[in-house]
């Protein structure tokens, strides 16, 4: 029983997180973590609704402090890079807290995702941003985002199914780089995101409005709304 040392609240997320680890998600119920807790299980329904909310707010409570031990994700400025660092930051969680990563797949539910999952996927989706304004990126931002967390997830999974001692970890790096092919515009230079001005801004805007014309999948109100937008650009200075 930890009740005593802690709020109410972090007990019932430390003694879930203890019996996760332990027993993983059989080892979890109303009963299991009330009698760890010290507490009720009315107790448990009152702070987190169910046990969906329970399972939610433990496994971001454990990314979090796995995000906080380890330091920030990245330290460059190269956004491509720091797709690099994302990957084996989510691979090494997955890896080395496999109860709680499983359980983000195991309980889904569709169209309710867990939080850590969203927060990740928001995370990523902010790398990709700064990726496309580098001018690195071949496809949509949503869909290059959802693509490597795609990727990332199904290494992930992959690898849990295996032994400790059977996994081989060139899975990750050859499928994290065959994914990055797929999204990436290759370069030969530092892919730093550039300080664009307003002059290079009317450049493109002028060159792209030349190919306009050519534009068939717009309709032609897509490609009037776009010709105006194009016009406003084109006189940045």
């Amino acid at each position: 029983m930890i009740r005593e040392t802690m709020p109410t609240k972090e007990a019932i997320i430390c003694a879930t997180a203890r019996l996760l680890e332990q027993g993983g998600r059989d080892a979890v119920s109303t009963r299991a973590v009330a009698a760890a807790a010290g507490v009720q299980v009315p107790t448990i329904y009152r702070q987190f609704g169910d046990m969906r909310g329970l399972l939610d707010a433990v496994v971001s409570y454990v990314l979090d402090r796995y995000l906080a031990q380890k330091g920030p994700v990245t330290t460059v400025d190269d956004p491509v890079v720091a797709l690099r660092e994302q990957w084996d930051c989510n691979v090494n969680f997955g890896l080395g807290y496999p109860a709680f990563y499983t359980l983000l797949y195991s309980d889904y539910q569709p169209g309710m995702p867990f939080r850590a999952t969203v927060e990740t996927i928001t995370f990523l989706e902010g790398l990709m941003r700064e990726v496309a304004k580098a001018g690195r990126l071949r496809v949509e931002v949503n869909q290059a985002t959802q693509m490597l967390h795609a990727a990332c997830s199904g290494v992930i999974l992959t690898l849990l199914g295996r032994a400790p001692e059977e996994r081989d970890m060139t899975l990750s790096v050859a499928t994290r780089e065959a994914t990055l092919d797929a999204v990436l515009v290759p370069s030969e230079a530092p892919t730093k995101t550039p300080n664009i001005q307003p002059a290079q801004v009317a450049n493109r805007a002028i060159a792209l409005k030349a190919l306009l014309p050519d534009a068939t999948a717009l309709t032609t109100s897509e490609r009037q709304l776009l010709d105006e937008w194009l016009d406003r650009l084109s006189v940045l200075t």
